[in-house]
């Protein structure tokens, strides 16, 4: 039995389909989400959706697959106005989402996995017909995955193709991805992009994809349409655009850097056996939390005026590195010294050694939430002159020194004596910064500092990150995105399940021999 139109009751078409939006509003209180957007997406192309955080993407794509109903425009499928009521009705036009987060079972194989995302499953299952059917699905993708693992046993490339598939599985009409390479090598990415294109241009569907990556854009979209402040500024074919052109539709400004552009550095610090460096780590084990070594054995050192990246997909030992040097997890073996000198992460040592940590989700890491902006930047020197004399906290200081960061840094706030939690992730991450920048620094230990940001904010914390450089401070810059690697970073290393496994300058890296080494080649 064929599947019928919500709308019209007739029998559904197949294939790609034209996605259109007609001055397409979405309003929060006084808070506009959307303001008249209007977008053309033609069938079996790659449409790239472009837009800093709270630009409206999300909105857009969240309306087009039912999660939310615009309160002004249309929605047109083929040209025929609809009303997507919920994403079931979504699911019965064709239209799939592939969300930048997992939505997998756990608990279930992959073959469990594809059988749920079709939302028929039967009562009683005929696996040996269903198997069958499954393999001839994979055998039509470039992904090879086991029908018996469970998602907790996939690395997280392969959770992200098997979201992919669960949507592929079901023979979409229009596929959406946010953000879907975020957690992928170069290659998988390449690999991932590359099938949902031929894909599209097989007529089979019509792809729209949510992005921050001007390469992915460039490589595999044909159109691109920008959103910046719920307004659609500026649509194009790719083959007419520029990286250049994209970023500055995104932030309004002339002459916006893209995240591409190869930043000019400083000279190449001396060479280490010269020098005492900044930061060395020698022999550091460290345990996950499952029991086992999550950092093996893992010796590094940083000079001073010098950014070390270190790239790496997600899972590899990143985050229990970061939690060992700042003192938030326990270190198993190894030593860690700063200016040759031992260090254990206690805030003496930080205040003598001059080391500063910027962590991922500073809310959470780096803050108390309930505290104000004034006491959560008064959170490292409390205790010490100027904020304190006599014994006694002089909290005028603070809150002046607040309002001068808060100035000085462009941290957008109520006040200095607003919760942190009020404030933006952006702000929240400028506010630690101002913190954590504040007076001479050795050390600057950086954990995916910009992730999640918006467009401004990343170029703004990048040049940061670039003044402690040049300062001379020695900078360990930890992400997850190799395009910020290969921007900021004077040297890079990989690391793979716990260990470093590769080492580049940063001026003559490669791409696809740095997502080698992270996907665990050779």
């Amino acid at each position: 039995m064929s599947e019928t139109n919500p709308i019209g009751g007739l029998p559904l078409p197949t294939g790609a389909l034209a996605l259109d939006t007609y001055d397409m509003g979405m309003q929060f209180g006084s808070f506009k989400a959307l303001d008249g957007v209007s977008m053309k997406v033609a069938p079996g192309t790659v449409h790239a959706l472009l837009g800093e955080n709270g630009a409206g993407k999300s909105t857009l794509v969240k309306c087009v697959a039912g999660f939310q109903r615009p309160t002004s425009g249309s929605i047109l499928i083929d040209g025929r106005e609809q009303a997507i009521a919920n994403p079931v009705v979504a699911r019965t036009l064709g239209i799939g989402m592939v969300y930048q987060h997992f939505t997998l079972a756990p608990g279930m194989t992959v073959a469990e996995n594809l059988l749920l995302a079709g939302g028929k499953t039967p009562a009683v299952i005929d696996w040996r017909a269903q198997r069958a059917d499954l393999q001839r699905f994979l055998a039509t993708t470039p992904f090879q995955l086991d029908l018996d693992a469970r998602p907790q046993a996939l690395a997280a490339g392969e959770k992200q193709k098997l979201e992919l598939l669960k949507q592929l599985y079901l023979k979409p009409r229009l596929l959406i991805l946010d953000e879907p390479t975020s957690v992928l090598t170069p290659q998988e990415a390449d690999e991932v992009l590359g099938h949902v294109r031929q894909f599209a241009r097989s007529g089979l569907c019509t792809v729209l994809i949510i992005t921050h990556k001007f390469r992915e854009v460039m490589a595999y979209a044909d159109d691109v349409t920008v959103l910046r402040r719920g307004k659609a500024v500026h649509h194009c074919a790719v083959p007419d655009t520029t990286p250049a052109l994209l970023a500055q539709a995104m932030v309004g400004e002339a002459g916006a850097a893209t995240p591409e552009h190869q930043a000019s550095r400083a000279a190449p610090p001396p060479a280490l056996s010269s020098q005492v460096a900044s930061l060395q780590v020698q022999g550091l084990n460290v345990v996950g939390d499952r029991g086992t070594l999550a950092v093996q054995e893992l010796s590094l050192a940083v000079a001073p005026g010098e950014i070390l990246g270190i790239a790496g997909v997600s899972g590899n030992g990143q985050r229990e590195l970061v939690e060992a040097l700042v003192g938030q997890r326990p270190r198993a073996a190894g030593a860690v010294t700063v200016q040759g000198q031992p260090y254990h992460a206690r805030r003496e040592e930080n205040h003598r050694l001059k080391v500063r940590s910027l962590p991922e989700e500073p809310l959470r890491n780096a803050c108390v939430g309930d505290l104000s902006v004034a006491e959560n930047m008064a959170l490292r020197d409390f205790d010490r002159a100027p904020l304190c004399a006599g014994g006694r906290l002089r909290f005028g200081h603070w809150r002046s020194r607040a309002r001068e960061w808060i100035a000085s840094y462009g941290i957008k706030t109520q006040g200095e004596g607003a919760p942190i939690r009020s404030l933006s992730g952006g702000n929240v991450q400028r506010a630690v910064l101002a913190r954590e920048l504040h007076g001479d620094i050795s050390v600057l230990i950086a954990a995916n500092p910009v992730f999640g940001l918006d467009f401004a904010a990343v170029r703004d914390i990048h040049g940061r990150l670039r003044g402690v450089r040049d300062q001379g401070g020695a900078v360990l810059l930890i992400s997850e995105d190799l395009d910020e690697l290969l921007e900021l970073a004077d040297r890079i290393v990989v690391m793979s399940e716990g260990r470093i496994v590769f080492e580049t300058p940063g001026a003559s890296a490669n791409r696809q021999t740095l997502g080698a080494h992270m996907g665990g080649g050779h």
